[in-house]
């Protein structure tokens, strides 16, 4: 199964719907937006994409709150199951404990991909562009031994996508 990873996707409507649109594009089964949507219309872009998402509210998201029952948004820490693999999903790196297979987190505008003790730790960075001028986004394909993280970038008023790969062999679970 393969899942698309946004965050931190702030005021930038066009940067975020790149992102989603080659996530698609890629195999994305799933959309997972780790907080700071900040714009209605970026969960207009989730709902309309085809596939399947889940966002969780980011520090910057309350006003979206009228929204919560239309869109699939969920609060902070956010367990859930895919394809035998149990994650997290959060804004703020609070609970950066290892208590499900995966953790996802958004908020440092950082991108940052994370092994240990068996569990996955993803933060793909920021969207926005706000804190350097590329935009940022990942996704996970889960196999049955293995994770594979695909860090995607593209530098401002670029028109090419640079993709850095990541893979991590998956311990059985007792």
């Amino acid at each position: 199964m393969k899942i698309g990873i946004i965050s931190d996707t702030h005021r930038k409507v066009k940067k975020a719907a790149r992102a989603i649109d080659t996530l698609i594009r890629d195999g994305a089964e799933v959309i997972l937006h780790a907080g700071d949507i900040v714009e209605l219309d970026i969960l207009k872009l989730l709902k309309e994409s085809g596939v399947k998402y889940i966002a969780v509210y980011g520090n910057n998201d309350a006003h979206l709150a009228e929204y919560h029952s239309e869109y699939h948004l969920v609060q902070e820490p956010y367990y859930f199951r895919l394809a035998n693999t149990n994650f997290k999903l959060m804004h703020l790196p609070f609970y950066l404990i290892p208590d499900a297979d995966v953790v996802i987190y958004g908020h440092t505008h950082k991108s940052s991909v994370e092994f240990m003790n068996n569990t996955l730790f993803i933060n793909s960075g920021e969207v926005c562009a706000r804190n350097k001028p590329v935009s940022e986004w990942a996704m996970l394909e889960i196999k049955e031994r293995e994770f594979i993280v695909t860090l995607y970038t593209r530098t401002n008023k670029s028109d090419s996508i640079e993709k850095q790969e990541f893979n991590f062999k998956r311990e059985e679970n007792e």
